[in-house]
């Protein structure tokens, strides 16, 4: 099983309607993205986030599947608009 894992810090012209609109497709993904199977995301409210206001986990049943998601086209129109909003970070591991 693999879980990636990421979270944002919003660039400041980001309005709340973007950063919504992320969370939905976000959520949605696993129902267009056929090797995702679970997706939690939300918004943070950890005082600990050093700045990241934005997170969620994937899983996915092995590096197969997560590799096929990153090259996915609804992956990359997702990332096409959402990656000029942020500053992210990525972290991927077997459990």
């Amino acid at each position: 099983m693999i879980l990636h894992t990421f979270a944002f810090r919003w660039k400041p012209e980001t309005s709340e309607a973007l950063k919504q609109r992320a969370l939905d497709e976000i959520r949605n993904l696993h129902t267009r993205i056929s090797g995702i199977l679970e997706t939690h995301a939300g918004f943070n409210f950890s005082p600990r986030s050093q700045g990241y206001e934005f997170g969620g986990v994937m899983k996915f049943s092995d590096r197969s599947a997560l590799d096929a998601y990153s090259v996915h086209p609804v992956h990359l129109e997702l990332l096409s608009w959402l990656v000029p909003l942020i500053d992210a970070i990525e972290v991927d591991f077997e459990t």
